[in-house]
């Protein structure tokens, strides 16, 4: 029996509770420069892959430190607007 499932909310990752575990849904490729985009692959962010909010710059536009697999990496915030996510909810 599973115990969980996944939903695809309206959900960024600026957007993303710290702490809370969520799988990326969808990356928008099209707002994103080549570099950032090449650099996003290059991390490992796709769909399907989890990923979690650990820390936000203190002031509006800093980075966010994300974890994804088990790196720690920072993502400018235009960045991490382009990742879509999905929050695992409980099975009914």
């Amino acid at each position: 029996m599973e115990m969980s499932r996944t939903i695809v909310p309206a959900l960024d990752l600026v957007s993303l509770p710290r702490r809370q575990p969520a799988t990326v849904a969808a990356i928008d490729w099209a707002r994103l420069a080549l570099p950032e985009a090449r650099r996003l692959r290059e991390l490992g962010f796709d769909e399907g892959v989890a990923v979690e909010v650990l820390h936000r710059a203190s002031l509006g536009g800093g980075p966010i430190a994300c974890r994804i697999g088990r790196m720690t990496v920072a993502l400018r915030r235009a960045v991490a607007g382009a990742v879509h996510v999905a929050l695992p909810i409980a099975a009914e």
